[in-house]
Parts: C-alpha cells; structure tokens; sequence
C-alpha cells in the first residue's frame, strides 16, 4: 500500500527524520531529569532520616535504652511524618510506629533501604507509599529503625515527568502538523517547476517558472530555470532563423549563377563566346555564393549563442600588429596613407580568431570604399572607463546618422557602394561579433575630407572591461 504523495515528499521525510532525533534527544533528556531528581528526592530523605538516627542516637547515649525508649514512643505519638520501630536485640518489636521491620534479613550494623509502606486508609482501602529507612544496631545490641514516607515527593516528580513527557508529544504533534504544512508548501513549489519543465519538454519553450521575488532558494531556482529555458528559446529560434536566413539570402545569388550559366551555354552553342571563359565567371559566382553562405552561417551562429566560443585571454594589441602587417601592403598598393596605434600590454577575454576576422572586416571595408591619396588610422587603446577599443578611421565617403543603424543589418548596401564588390554582409558579421561578446559597433563620422570627398568614417568595436 503506496503511502499518499505528500507522505513521500522529501521535506515530510525530513520532518520526521528530524521529529524522531528529537524524540530520542527528548527520551534521553528526561531520563536524565528523572535520575536526577529522584536521586535529589532520595538524597533528602536519607539526609532527613540521617538526622533523626544521629537525636535519637544522642539520646541512647545520655539515657540508655529506657530514655530512647521513651523517646521513640513520643516520638511517634507526635505530628512528626517519620517512621520509627526499636527492637529488641533479638528483633522482636518494642515500640514504634510500625509493626515489623522493613529490612527482613538484617544481619550486618547498618543498612538503608528503600522499601513500600502499606497503609489502611479509612474506607479500610489499602494504599501504598514509597518510603527509605535506615536500621542499626546500637551499643548495647538492640535495634532502631528510622524511615521516611517519600511518597508526596516522588508524586511531585512523576508530575513533572508527565509534564515533560505532554510537552514532548504536543511539540511532535505540532512537528508532525507544521512537517504537512511545510510539505504541502513545497510540494506546490515543486509542482509549478515540475510543470513548466513538463510544458518546455512538450515543445513550449515559452513556459517560465513564477518567481515570488522572496530572494530564497526557490526563486534563484526558477529564475535559473527560466534563464535557461529563455537562453534555449534564443538559441533554437537562432537555428531556425539561420535556416531560414540562409535559404533566403542565397536565392538570388543562385538563381543569377543558374542565369548566367544557362546565357553561357546558349552563347556557346551559338557559337558566340568562349565556354572556358563562361566556366571560370561561374567558378567565381559560385564562390561568391560560398562567401555569402560562410557570412550568413557566421552571423546565424553568433546570434544564435549566448557567448562567443573558445574564448581566452589575449593582448589585443598583438593581435592588432599581426593584421596590420597583411593590410599595410594593401594601401600601399591602392595609394593609401596608413597609421597605426597600438597600444600594448592590455588584457582581453573573447575569441581571438573571430575578433581578428571583424576587424579584418574594417579595414577591407576602409580600403575598399577610401579613394586613392586618402588615409587610414588603426587604433587600440584602453578607454577612460577600462573598455578595449579597436578603431578604424578612413577619410572615404563616410555613413550618413541616418543609415548608421541600418547599414548592420545583413544585405543592406548604401547607394554610393553600389558599384564595389560585396553583398553587404561585412558590418553585420562584425556587430554580430561585438554582440557575441556583450560589446558593441559605433559608427561615428571621420576625421574630414581629403580632394572633396568625406566625412569619412569611424567604426570603432569596443569591448567591456574584463570582458
């Protein structure tokens, strides 16, 4: 028989774990309250009874047995709550107050004992009292007893005992009562993440855990939980965006290589161009469409991440040098002033490779649109607020504010670009690489104009500091 499900839940079963430490830690605390006090009880019965000896033993010694006698007699005529026997040297009852010795087998000098007093009560009942009593022989060879009823002290410790043993089960009552509550409670906790876990497993990545804003560990819990449930939502719509993205942007490229290939063939069947010609125009359509498909992938996986991969700590200054020495051969070709800053020593966390890639991607973009006679300034730095800067600065046509914003979106192309090379994917790759690394890609005007042409441009990828 399978217990219900609340009884099985594991703050119920700490409950009881901890209800039944409690219970042993209680029994043996008690116990102890026990010893203790009936020891203390019977320590001051012995005490009591020891007093009483020692008087009538004083007064044996000042006026032999007919005076101790005489004294016992007295004695238990008197109000006093003792119990009193002498007896004779052979044991037989001489005076007192009970009947018969306690002690049966007395054989030695001095004995205590811990014995019950039986007592007929007025309706002729029979009622039993704890009681403790010493017996000694005396001087002359008779006997005394002297004893204690310690039935109205024992009865005050058996009540605080019962007391103790009430308070013990009312606190496991209440444990067992509060352990429910504290189930049920987490159990709906449980319950709601269980069931946004179930919906995410269905294919609604949408679900999110509530978060009480209570700060305790069920909401960092939630909260875990819906941060990856929203960095797996990103990722897989990232996946399917890239497919789609893909399919899309790839339309065009393919179906103007399928044109062109089919105007080659009919060219070369009329006799009116060179089919080699045409092979190698499509051999280069076809690795443009290969670039376009490595851009839009690129850009896809960066989105789709939540961080950029194989990240590790570099100086981006050395990796500033090391594309400085394949583009300084470029300007020079093309006529272009070249200048670099580069400030050494810094410390950067990112993907040494991708960063390397956008910034290759500014400088192609600097020499491709900045006309010959103009100039191109690359720079690293350390900003004011501890962010790592690349910059690429040309004195080229520039980007109006207006199209700053746009011009990172993929496929986009200005109208004075129109007739360079390209399909508009370089300034996306590099704003999905800041992205990829929490950074970001500013667009700024340039330093001025060089022959009429200008403003020219600035883009500058910045990075956080300890990024």
């Amino acid at each position: 028989m399978r217990l219900p499900r609340l009884f099985r839940t594991t703050p119920f079963r700490l409950t009881l774990l901890f209800l039944a430490l409690f219970a042993a830690s209680a029994s043996a605390f008690l116990a102890y309250i026990y010893v203790a006090t009936a020891g203390e009880v019977s320590n001051r019965a012995d005490a009591r009874v020891a007093r009483e000896f020692q008087s009538l033993e004083a007064v044996y010694a000042r006026g032999g047995f007919p005076a101790l006698n005489q004294e016992v007699i007295e004695r238990t005529t008197s109000d006093r709550p003792l119990l009193y026997l002498l007896m004779s040297k052979t044991g037989a009852p001489i005076s007192g107050s009970i009947a018969r010795s306690p002690i049966p087998n007395f054989g030695g000098t001095r004995d205590w004992a811990s014995f019950t007093l039986t007592e007929v009560e007025v309706d002729g009942s029979l009622v039993k009292r704890p009681a403790r009593g010493l017996e000694e022989r005396l001087s002359g060879g008779e006997i005394l007893f002297v004893g204690a009823d310690v039935s109205e002290s024992e009865a005050y410790v058996n009540k605080i005992l019962r007391a103790l043993w009430g308070a013990g089960a009312l606190i496991v009552v209440l444990g067992l009562a509060g352990g429910v509550l504290v189930s049920r409670n987490v159990s709906r906790n449980i319950a709601g993440l269980t069931g946004v876990i179930d919906q995410a497993r269905s294919g609604d990545l949408a679900a999110r855990a509530p978060v009480r804003g209570t700060g305790d560990e069920y909401d960092e819990l939630a909260a875990g939980l819906n941060d990856m449930l929203g960095r797996l939502e990103r990722s897989i719509a990232g996946m399917r965006h890239a497919g789609d993205a893909i399919a899309h942007d790839l339309r065009s490229p393919l179906t103007r290589l399928r044109a062109r290939l089919e105007a080659a063939m009919i060219e070369a069947d009329a006799g009116r161009s060179d089919a080699k010609l045409a092979l190698h125009q499509a051999l280069e359509d076809a690795d443009g469409v290969l670039r376009t498909f490595t851009a839009v992938l690129a850009i896809a996986r960066l989105e789709a991440a939540t961080d950029a991969p194989s990240q590790a700590v570099f100086d981006p200054g050395e990796l500033a040098r090391d594309v400085t020495e394949l583009y300084e051969p470029l300007c020079e070709d093309k006529g272009l002033a070249f200048e670099a800053e580069i400030a050494l020593g810094l410390r950067l966390k990112g993907s040494r490779e991708i960063i390397a890639q956008a910034l290759a991607n500014l400088l192609d973009n600097a020499v491709k649109y900045t006309p010959a006679g103009g100039a191109i300034m690359l720079r690293v730095r350390r900003r004011s607020s501890g962010e790592i800067e690349f910059s690429v600065t040309d004195t080229g046509p520039g980007i109006g504010p207006d199209d700053r914003d746009r011009v990172v979106e993929r496929f986009v192309r200005l109208e004075n670009s129109r007739n360079a090379p390209g399909v508009g994917l370089g300034l996306s790759l590099v704003a999905a690489v800041a992205r990829a690394h929490r950074g970001r890609l500013e667009l700024d005007e340039g330093p001025g104009s060089i022959d009429g042409g200008g403003p020219g441009l600035r883009a500058a990828l910045v990075f956080p500091a300890g990024a």
